[in-house]
């Protein structure tokens, strides 16, 4: 009987990690063309180094600053 609880939890765990590395594959997001804030276009090469992002490098590093000024909470 502890052999079936044995392979019921080897493939579960076998099952998990799978799902773990399929995860890890997938991309963040698709990126916007646009910047989220101020609309400019996002370039090319910001688009394909950081998937899923939504703000031109200007308008992430203001939003970063405002982030370490106010803690996580952010600005209010």
């Amino acid at each position: 009987m502890t052999d079936v609880f044995d392979r019921a939890s080897d493939l579960e765990q076998h099952q998990r990690d799978l799902a773990i590395a399929a995860a890890r594959t997938q991309p963040a997001g698709a990126s916007r063309l646009g910047c989220a804030d101020c609309g400019e276009s996002i370039p090319e090469q910001r688009r394909i180094k950081v998937a899923g992002c939504t703000r031109c490098i200007d308008c992430q590093q203001r939003f970063e600053a405002l982030r370490r000024q106010f803690g996580a909470r952010g600005p209010t």
